[in-house]
């Protein structure tokens, strides 16, 4: 079957575009904070209390993030926060002053909880229905989005001053991946999407007389919000310990090869690099090593590998050390969110939901939490702080309970 006309290929096409619109956009305003900066006239305070309101607005969308997954279901919610995200680049671009462009972030922050939560869903059903594993790849994508708008703000950097230039370009880019994620997402209402359903309505008219009154249909239960579940709260440990690694080796990488492990200028940026070049080649691969290992045993030994060579490369010192231990890192780590994120989808929207809060709270408090460490000490013991909430994933991973490897076909094992 040619890929363009499989059901499959073209759900992993549209919800593909959604992680790079998601990834994409976090990226565009984020390489423009020094122009935004300037032209609102802000102190390193301000920005940091800006880039904190995007943080809040995530941390505390929960609530309404479930409510509207309920309401609405994923494909809807999705497509609607991909375009609010876009527009929102405008109005950050747009922002006369300092509390406006607090306001736009935080909107910005409610609306990546939303997208992020509908785009994971989106992908486990895929995953469910189709019984192909696909999350991981799906997440290398987001990371490239990332690096394509860094791209982008170089290229638009250099031709234009113009903030509102270059995130209109970017809106343009936007548009066109929200027509291509319209096209394929799977529509959760739809017949497929409840095989039960359908076979117990083909069963009633079966039983019912000719002529006779259909019988009326149960009116839905109303659903609440309930007390997360103790497998649930598990996965909030193992997506926050995760984003916490993941989040800090971002931003701390840098920092460390240069002060601590007295890197040159030229070779400082390579921690960032390695970190983020292993986990994009990680999780093309990873959704094989899902069907041949399990999540449970990718997430317990990535997770492993992470923080023992974290630390092995902290304690020997030095520059070559201290890539190899980043590398460990970003391939161990890679793999957790996506199979975090597949594992909470099975237990409920709410579920989903909770989790991929707490994941943005750990990949926002990650960085901040780091840097008191090392403040209170030094940043040695600060990236151990990082080595040990790697170790912590592979502690949480072994109280969730896990899928069996789902069977994939040939294709699948090998990123497309």
């Amino acid at each position: 079957m040619s890929r363009l006309h499989d059901p499959f290929r073209r759900g992993q096409l549209a919800i593909a575009a959604l992680f790079l619109s998601l990834g994409f956009q976090y990226a565009t305003w984020a390489a423009r904070i020094p122009a935004v900066k300037a032209d609102l006239d802000l102190s390193a305070a301000e920005v940091g209390v800006l880039l904190m309101a995007a943080g809040v607005g995530a941390a505390v969308s929960f609530p309404a993030v479930a409510w509207l997954m309920r309401r609405m279901g994923s494909r809807r919610l999705a497509l609607l926060s991909q375009l609010g995200l876009a527009l929102l680049l405008l109005a950050l671009a747009a922002a006369p002053n300092y509390p406006v462009a607090l306001l736009v972030m935080c909107a910005d922050g409610v609306l990546v909880g939303c997208l992020n939560v509908a785009m994971n869903a989106q992908g486990a059903a895929l995953e469910a229905r189709h019984e192909r594993n696909t999350m991981a790849r799906l997440h290398a994508v987001f990371s490239a989005g990332s690096l394509l708008a860094a791209l982008l703000a170089s290229g638009m950097t250099a031709a234009t001053g113009s903030v509102m230039a270059h995130f209109g370009v970017a809106v343009v880019l936007l548009a066109a991946l929200g027509v291509t994620a319209r096209t394929g997402l799977l529509d959760e209402d739809a017949p497929a999407d409840r095989p039960d359903a359908a076979n117990a309505e083909a069963t009633a008219d079966a039983k019912t007389p000719a002529g006779a009154p259909a019988p009326a249909e149960p009116e839905p239960a109303r659903r609440r919000w309930t007390v997360p579940s103790r497998l649930t709260l598990w996965m909030c440990c193992a997506m926050v310990f995760g984003t916490v690694a993941e989040g800090a080796m971002n931003d701390w990488s840098a920092l460390y090869l240069k002060d601590v492990a007295e890197a040159s200028a030229e070779l400082a940026p390579l921690g960032i690099a390695v970190v983020s070049g292993m986990m994009v080649v990680a999780r093309l691969f990873a959704d094989g090593w899902r069907s041949r290992w399990g999540d449970g045993r990718v997430v317990l030994l990535g997770s492993a590998v992470a923080g023992t060579g974290l630390a092995v490369a902290l304690v020997s010192g030095g520059v070559a050390p201290a890539l190899a231990g980043f590398a460990c890192m970003g391939l161990g780590i890679a793999a957790v969110t996506p199979c975090v994120y597949a594992a909470a989808a099975r237990q409920g929207s709410d579920a989903l939901t909770l989790v991929a809060a707490m994941g943005t709270t750990g990949l926002l408090a990650g960085p901040p939490l780091i840097g008191f460490i090392a403040g209170a000490s030094n940043l040695a013991w600060g990236m151990g702080a990082v080595a040990a909430s790697a170790g912590a994933v592979a502690l949480c991973s072994t109280r969730i309970r896990w899928t069996a490897p789902a069977p994939v076909a040939q294709s699948e094992a090998t990123p497309a």
